[in-house]
């Protein structure tokens, strides 16, 4: 069975040190798909950003900062608040985003829950494939 765990939140763009505006995004994890995290933004265009990245990346960016390349991922706080920060690059542009570590983390927890860490290889049953590939 496959399980789906979503959030819609609010994330914001930062534009600047001193603003930034919020965009509309939905978090999602599917267990059929362990390894993976989705985000979504819903911007003013007629197709939605999607990107996809380890969920791991985004567990331990809660916690320190992580990631190369495309994707980065580090806590902080900021007026106060503790927040998550992912930098986001790819050959269209670069955008820094700022999500609710609270959030956030109540969101991975619940992926946690449905998916244990060092569990996601069960989920894509490549055991009973192989076998099943072996017996034939």
């Amino acid at each position: 069975m496959d399980t789906v765990v979503e959030r819609e939140l609010e994330i914001r763009l930062v534009l600047s040190p001193e603003r930034s505006i919020p965009v509309p995004a939905r978090l999602g994890y599917r267990s059929a798909d362990p390894y993976a995290v989705h985000i979504t933004f819903h911007i003013n265009s007629e197709h939605p950003v999607r990107w996809t990245f380890a969920r791991e990346l985004l567990v331990e960016g809660v916690f320190r900062p992580c990631g190369h390349g495309d994707v980065r991922v580090w806590p902080t706080k900021t007026h106060g608040r503790s927040v998550v920060l992912m930098a986001l690059s790819s050959p269209d542009g670069e955008a820094l985003l700022q999500v609710p570590a609270a959030q956030l983390s109540a969101w991975l927890e619940r992926t946690l829950r449905a998916v244990p860490p060092g569990s996601e290889g069960e989920q894509l049953g490549l055991d009973d494939g192989l076998a099943e590939l072996l017996a034939q």
